[in-house]
This record gives structure tokens, sequence and C-alpha cells, in this order.
């Protein structure tokens, strides 16, 4: 029999947890709904950090906590202090017992992890997992107590990974800053803070003084739904592929959970994991330096394989419909645990960009290993990277998203294919950059840049089509890669992102497998006589593509170029984005055939299919909104253009109804 528990703030743990008795607390729900059950949380904060007991047992069967109807709890990882003394000029500061943060003080554990650039260990003070907000805005933390009465703020950074300058997330530019110490003798912390004129005590003020908001910390606790909640202000650790990764919200290496329309955000480093068990590793390669990262990484997937990952065991999740904004690393997080999942209808903005800290595993979305994961209808903007797939994107389906005002779209890094993105709208200076190979591109606006590189010192694994089971590993010498029926157009600015525009970054790549053979027996006569590449890069297959003020590919001569580029504008209203596009008349008259599985073959390495996660093919006969595609198409992710000014606006909330409608039937 399923029961139905409420939790209302006003309520008491010890009352019967019945609509007319509630709980005060999920914690005590948490304690004890079983298979089948439902717990209702309705308005108000609750400060705790829910750690369910009990998992459900399948889809049929799971243990659900949802908003009551039209109401919207709040769940944070924060308390609120009221007990602040004046200190000098705008500082303030609170002396509080380290009895009061329990097992975890965030204000004594640093920023810490492999894949971490800045703070650098060696040569910095350590930040920490602890933050200050005032009325929901959150601070900066200084290393010097001095930088408290700075008066200025730093409005520039470098984004190592591009080494170019980019603002700070800080739209007003005034300085509020804090700064702590932890006194273990005298059991004591003490925060600083520059209030700017305010008083704190008279204000909204929290500190963050827990890891998560939900988030078991047990293993395989499978079928959770989480759905119409606000989560906010989680001290959550940096999370790269070799740490446990613990996010805001998430299910910690279990199998079917359900996150749906949630607003997550100021979680200090991810909002949402999907990611792996802490026993196949917890940054041992920063610990110990005892071997390179990459081989750590490399155990992880193989200790992961000898503790259950596998389909249908672990991964298999939904993250659907949530409003995720304002996190220091990513908004969803994941590595082995996000395979065979769906990440769809979310939108995901201003992530990485107060960095306060700084590493490689910095984006909206951040997966490795996501085999077989549909990544659809997502919009993701003003992160320094909207989307970075690394190690094993195998399966992977990256389709009708819009991504902008990023400073980068998508990354992509030594996978093997096949991968696929298509009808997304990228819009950013620099739309892709590609460590990788067997990436298919079809029927996307591509308005920025392309970068490619080889990576010929990182063997990764790949694996047999659709299951975890490692089939080899190889390099990635570069190429592979498919473009059909995408419209290109001249980036509008980003002069200082790398990269070239279109395909041109490709010249000189071979158009077949017959000529990449080729190369290599020209390569192995030239080594014998002391010269040529061993590996020479691979085909690049074209067909379909309109090219806008841009050079037409070298691959691709029998098509002609359109001396118009496009103007691309994308806005944001509050049920999604609006795709403005200004179109010359001369690509409204393209057509080329319509494509699918059938027609892009498999990559080299791989040899597997570009098709659904179920074994069947794919056919892009519909656009970016849905709309039916004839049997000759339009390039690019629209179905329809007319010459002049397009404006499509692409509602979360219809889509979202139409994936309610899909999933019922």
């Amino acid at each position: 029999m399923a029961f139905e528990f409420h939790v209302r703030p006003d309520g008491d743990d010890l009352s019967a947890g019945d609509l007319v008795h509630p709980f005060a607390t999920i914690s005590k729900a948490a304690e004890l709904a079983r298979p089948g059950d439902t717990v209702i949380v309705h308005e108000g904060v609750y400060r705790e950090q829910v750690d369910p007991a009990h998992g459900g047992v399948s889809n049929l069967e799971r243990i659900t906590y949802r908003a009551a109807e039209g109401e919207r709890p709040v769940i944070k990882g924060s308390e609120r202090i009221t007990t602040w003394e004046h200190d000098r000029g705008n500082v303030w500061k609170v002396t509080l017992p380290n009895t009061f943060f329990g097992a975890f003080n965030p204000y004594l554990e640093p920023i810490f992890g492999d894949w971490l650039n800045a703070p650098d260990r060696n040569t910095d003070a350590p930040k920490h997992l602890g933050d200050v907000y005032l009325n929901g805005r959150s601070f900066y933390e200084v290393t010097d107590p001095a930088e408290l009465d700075d008066p200025q703020i730093r409005t520039t950074l470098t984004d190592n990974a591009l080494q170019v300058t980019r603002p700070v997330d800080d739209p007003d530019q005034t300085r509020y800053v804090w700064y702590c110490e932890v006194d273990e003798r005298a059991e004591t912390t003490t925060i600083w803070a520059n209030f700017q004129g305010t008083d704190p005590n008279a204000e909204m003020v929290e500190i963050n003084v827990r890891r998560s908001c939900f988030f078991p910390s047990r293993t395989h606790i499978d079928y959770i739904s989480v759905i119409g909640f606000e989560m906010a202000q989680a001290a959550t650790p940096w999370a790269p592929p070799t740490a446990p990764q613990i996010g805001m919200v998430g299910p910690n290496w279990a199998r079917g959970w359900i996150i749906r329309d949630n607003v997550l955000h100021d979680a200090k480093c991810s909002a949402v994991c999907l990611g792996k068990d802490a026993s196949t590793g917890d940054n041992e390669w920063y610990r110990t330096e005892r071997k390179t990262g990459y081989q750590y990484q490399l155990e992880a997937v193989f200790k992961g394989l000898r503790v259950g990952w596998a389909k249908g065991v672990v991964g298999g999740h939904q993250v659907i419909g949530n409003t995720i904004h304002h996190c220091g690393q990513n908004a969803i997080v994941g590595h082995m645990g996000c395979a065979f999942s769906e990440i769809a209808y979310n939108h995901c903005h201003h992530i990485g960009l107060k960095r306060e800290f700084f590493g490689w595993e910095v984006a909206g979305i951040k997966f490795h290993a996501a085999l077989d994961t549909q990544i659809h209808h997502n919009d993701i903007h003003d992160c320094s990277l909207g989307l970075w797939l690394d190690w094993q994107a195998q399966g992977t389906r990256v389709s009708s998203n819009v991504m902008h005002h990023n400073v980068r779209d998508v990354m992509i890094e030594v996978t093997h294919g096949p991968c696929l993105l298509d009808n997304n709208v990228f819009a950013s200076p620099c739309t892709f950059q590609q460590f990788a190979q067997g990436t298919a591109l079809v029927h996307n606006l591509i308005a920025g840049r392309i970068d490619l590189h080889r990576v010929m010192d990182r063997s990764t694994p790949y694996h047999f089509p659709h299951i975890t089971e490692v089939a080899g590993c190889a390099f990635v010498s570069g190429g592979d890669d498919r473009y059909y029926n995408n419209v290109f157009t001249q980036p509008d600015g980003g002069e200082d992102c790398p990269g070239e525009v279109a395909l041109e970054a490709y010249a000189g790549y071979p158009t077949s497998m017959e000529g990449y053979i080729a190369n290599i027996h020209k390569a192995v006569a030239e080594g014998l006589q002391g010269g040529g590449d061993p590996s020479p890069v691979q085909p690049l297959y074209v067909g379909g593509n309109a090219y806008c003020g841009v050079p037409v590919a070298e691959q691709e001569r029998d098509t002609a170029g359109i001396d118009a580029a496009l103007a691309i504008t994308v806005e944001e209203s509050d049920d999604g984005p609006v795709v403005n596009v200004e179109v010359p008349a001369a690509l409204v008259t393209e057509r080329t055939p319509l494509v699918g599985t059938a027609d892009l073959g498999t990559p080299r390495i791989v040899e597997a299919l570009y098709e659904n996660p179920d074994g069947t093919p794919i056919l892009f006969d519909t656009d970016i909104i849905g709309e039916q595609r004839n049997h000759t198409v339009l390039p690019g992710p629209f179905a329809e253009l007319h010459p002049g000014t397009n404006r499509f606006a692409i509602t979360r909330r219809t889509l979202i109804g139409f994936w309610n409608h899909k999933q019922r039937s």
C-alpha cells in the first residue's frame, strides 16, 4: 500500500506526517518513505540535507518527492546569521563555534582536486567551499584580510583554456568580499565580510554550511523522483572525473532518478551530479602525484566496471525542465553514472563565470563516459563553455539545443564516436573545439569557429555498442568527422577565439577511406626514408552544407557559396530562447537530400552506427521545433525559412508538453 507524506515548516516530526499533521522536515519523511510512496513538500524554506534512506524498485514503484501543487519549497545548504559584529568601516565579522557546522565545516575545507588550476596549491593561498550571501547575492572570497577593505574589484580574469581575458560575472562591480579563519585549538570559525554599508543583521545574510541539499550518502538508492523544488547555496566540492563527484542534488551511483522542474542555483561547484562511485578514486593525482591524472581516470573506468557500471544497474536518469544558474563549476556533471540518461529542456546559464577558481572541468554540462546519453532541447548560455563531452561520448546525441553567449559552445575530447550533434543553434563566437574523432554534425546552424586538435598521448577507451563493456583503446589522430546539411556563417566577433571559420580547419583532410589508406602507405614509404607522419589525419565526410559569407570547404567544391552572411541574435524570454535569423534569399532556395543513419557510415575505430540507443536508425526528418521535413530539405536546423527576418520562439513549456505526451504514450 502506497503512502502519501506531507511536510510543512510549521509541522512536527513527531506527528503522523499526513496532510493535517505534516512533518517539519523532509528528512523525516525520507526516513519512512518506501517504494511507491510520495512525499509532498509545502511552501517554505528547509535548511537541511536530505539523505534518502530508501529508493524505489522500478519506474512503476519509485519514491517521489515533489512540491505541493502551485507551491515552491526551497531547500538551502545555508543558515541565516544575525549575530554579525561591526569590525571596521564596511567590514563586519561573526565568530561561530565549530560545532555549529557539525562534521563538515566548509570554511575549513579547501577547494582542491585533480585538474584544478587556480588557485595553484604550490603558489596560491587556498580558497574554501564556504560562501557568504547578502539577499541571495554570492560574495567573493579573498585570501588576504587586507583585501577586505579594497574598494576595487578586478573586472577581468584569464580563461586559461583559451588564453583570453573575459569579464567576471559581477554586473555592478561592487566589492562584496569575505575572508575566514578557522581556529581548531579554540574550536571557532571567524568570518569577516565587506557589506558595502549594509547592516547584515537587518538584511538576509546567509552562509553555506552543508555540502548538498538532496543527495544520498549511500549508493544504489534507485528510482527517486525530485520534482518542483528550489535548491540553493550548497558547499559542493570540486568535481573532476577522478573524484567522488558530489552535487547539490543527485543519485550518488544509482539508476533511474528523475530530477525535473526544479530551480537550482548558487552551488559552489556543481548543481546536479550524476557522477561516479567514490570507490573508483578520490583525487589520487592531486593527493599523491604517483601517476598522471590520465592514468587514474583510465583506472577509474575499469574500477567502475568492477563495481557495477552497467546498463540497467547505474545511470538511466532523466534531468528534465530544470533552471540551473550561477554555479561555480557545472550546472550538470557526471562520470559513468551519467550514461544512458536523458538531459532535456533545461535552462543552464551563468555557469563558471564568477571565476573565484578555475580548472579543466568547468562547463554548463560536463560529462565523461555519457554512453547513449541524449542531450536535447536545452538552452545554454553565458557559460565559459556550454557543453563538454569528455572520454567515451559514444552513442551520445546532442540535438535541438540553443547555445549562445558562451565563450565556447561545445567541446568534445578524446572520444572516438559515434557522437552526433544535430539540429542545434550554435551562436557563440567559438562553436566547436574538437579534441576527438568520429563526430557527425547534421542540420546545425554554425555561427562560430571550429578548432581542431589531435591527441596522440592519451589512448582512451571505446565500447561495444550500447553497453559499457570496453572494446579497446585508441589515440585521436584527427578527422573521421561528418558534416551534412549544416549552415555555416561568419562569426560575430570573437577574433581572439581559437579555430577557423566554417570548415577551413579541415583543409588538407582526405575525403574517403581510400584516400586515408593511401596516405598511410605514403607515410610508411616516407618513414623508411626517415620522414613522413606515421599517423595522418582521417577523412572528412561532407555534403549538403550551405556556406553563407564564409569559404566553401575544399572537400565540397561542387557547392556554391552564398555571398551574404546570416545575422543571428538570440534573446531570452520567460519561456525559452527566441532565435532571430536574417536570411539571404539565396539560402531559401537551397535544397539537399534528407539524410539519416544509413548515410553517415561508421567511425573507423568504433565501427558502430550513428543510431538511437535502442539500435533503431535515425532519420533527420524533423527540425529543432518538431516541424516535419520532406525528402529534399533546407540545410540548417529549421525546416522552413523565408528571405529576411525569421523569428523562432523555442518555448520550453510547449516542448515539455510534447515530451510528457510521448512519455505517456
